[in-house]
């Protein structure tokens, strides 16, 4: 039995009608010849027998051995899943940065829907959804005995159709309901602006199949009309990730030619890899290299990358890259920790299932599973350390991978001291007063309510950075 197999890194979790992407490389055609557990087999067919003769009413074969598909792997992990007609098409159009829903990369805990991260620029963004929301009701149909994928499916919808959220949030006495207005959510994968004369910014929202194009476009146009960059910030804040060719690519636009961007691991020949800087690692589909004709200078403008707990996956492949290659100072809060594989496994009926093959490696070597990056100079996203919401991180998902090269990974990491930074100070306020009235609900990237952007702005200028008061 042979079957056809496309490596996948995605964000570690749901997204409802949202984005899991795909990346496709060549395909591998294998034998596989496992041996066969008869007798668990037979008490199989014993309890699907006795569902069919005696359960209280009929239940269709399809939905039986789709409930068992599923079963099966969603007790694997909380990447690993069955994706119907449905899913698997959802899929697949994601990865074009082009999908309907709410925009809300979404898991489960205790049974109900929780929040990882709300995508910019979608109704849920807007509507004030937060990281750590615990949905509980969908429009009048209770989260509780419902499978993610059935949660999921339940906020997809057609466009400019509403649907009422229902939520608890951690410091409210009282659920919140919003009702949100599902619309065809169109996520532009590159931003940029030169925030002042010679300090440059680009964030990657999402890695897609024209990421790597359009950052070439972005950074091309920080440098027009003999513009000199004196420094740049490369924001992957709440960055759920994407396709793999996409982070290997943004890497390869500021690191040397060649040199290793992540390798992966696991127990099949293929799960095996190691990826470089180089075009036949990251070009997809085209045969024009979006990169060659990107200023020189931005190989060696000096860099900053902001991360924080939202940013996953592919965004934690570029920002360990570059750290491992010290290519650039990581600022920010530590990552999501998504370092595991996924492969898409096609089945008839245009459905597949999504299982975890292997873990991914930074250059140096480190797993970022269930960990994260750490960064050289931790900076909280506001002055107080306040957050919007709780994160939740891979570590905090239920049957996570574990960390195979760091048996730690999993407990609270030390936060490293920066090199001449000083605390900041406030008086005459309580800290949780102070942090409800400064942090505010969505944050605008880049500008001067940008905690954490102006302190990367500050190390570049080479100017004293503010740290965050101890938590």
């Amino acid at each position: 039995m042979s079957k056809t197999k496309t490596i996948s890194l995605t964000v570690g979790a749901f997204v409802a009608g949202a984005l899991i992407s795909l990346n496709f490389p060549a395909m591998a055609e294998k034998e596989v010849k496992p041996g066969l557990p008869i007798d668990e087999l037979r008490t199989f067919a014993e309890v699907y027998s006795a569902i069919k003769q005696g359960y209280v009413e009929p239940v269709e074969d399809k939905k039986m051995i789709t409930n068992a598909i599923s079963g099966m792997l969603s007790n694997l992990d909380p990447h690993s899943t069955y994706l119907d007609a449905d899913a698997f098409k959802d899929l697949q159009v994601g990865t074009q940065g082009e999908f309907g829903g709410l925009g809300i990369e979404v898991g489960m805990e205790d049974g109900l829907v929780k929040v990882v991260s709300p995508i910019e620029d979608t109704p849920a963004y807007r509507a004030g959804v937060k990281a750590g929301d615990l949905i509980f009701k969908l429009d009048e149909t209770p989260v509780k005995g419902l499978t993610l994928s059935d949660a999921v499916k339940k906020m997809r919808g057609k466009p400019k159709t509403p649907i009422k959220l229902s939520i608890i949030r951690k410091g409210e006495t009282k659920p919140i309901e919003l009702t949100l207005i599902r619309e065809v959510i169109k996520v532009q994968s590159v931003k940029s602006k030169l925030v002042e004369p010679g300090y440059g910014w680009v964030r990657v929202t999402q890695f897609q199949e024209n990421t790597v194009a359009e950052l070439a476009k972005h950074v091309s146009a920080l440098y027009k009309d003999g513009n000199k960059l004196n420094g740049l910030v490369l924001d992957l804040r709440n960055d759920p990730g994407g396709l793999l060719n996409g982070a290997i690519g943004v890497s390869a636009a500021f690191l040397p030619p060649d040199v290793k961007v992540v390798s992966t691991d696991g127990r099949t020949a293929d799960a095996k890899q190691e990826f470089r800087a180089r075009a036949q690692d990251y070009l997809r589909g085209s045969k024009e290299d979006p990169l060659k004709n990107m200023p020189v200078e931005a190989k060696k403008v000096p860099m900053v990358v902001l991360v924080n707990g939202g940013s996953a996956s592919a965004s934690e492949i570029v920002a360990g890259a570059l750290q491992d290659h010290k290519r650039a100072i990581i600022v920010g809060t530590q990552s999501f920790g998504k370092g595991s594989v996924q492969s898409v496994l096609p089945l008839p009926g245009n459905t597949a299932i999504k299982l975890t093959t292997a873990r991914y490696y930074t250059p140096e070597g480190r797993s970022i599973q269930a960990k994260g990056i750490t960064p050289d100079i931790v900076v909280e996203e506001s002055a107080n350390g306040a957050s919007p919401g709780m994160r939740v991180r891979e570590a905090d998902l239920d049957r996570h991978l574990s960390n195979d090269r760091d048996k730690e990974a999993t407990k609270e990491p030390a936060k490293p001291e920066a090199k001449g930074a000083t605390k900041t100070l406030k008086n005459g306020k309580d800290k949780k007063e102070d942090a409800e009235e400064e942090m505010p609900q969505r944050l605008e990237y880049a500008t001067k309510g940008d905690y954490q952007f102006q302190q990367a702005l500050n190390l570049l200028k080479g100017l004293q950075i503010m740290q965050n008061k101890a938590q």
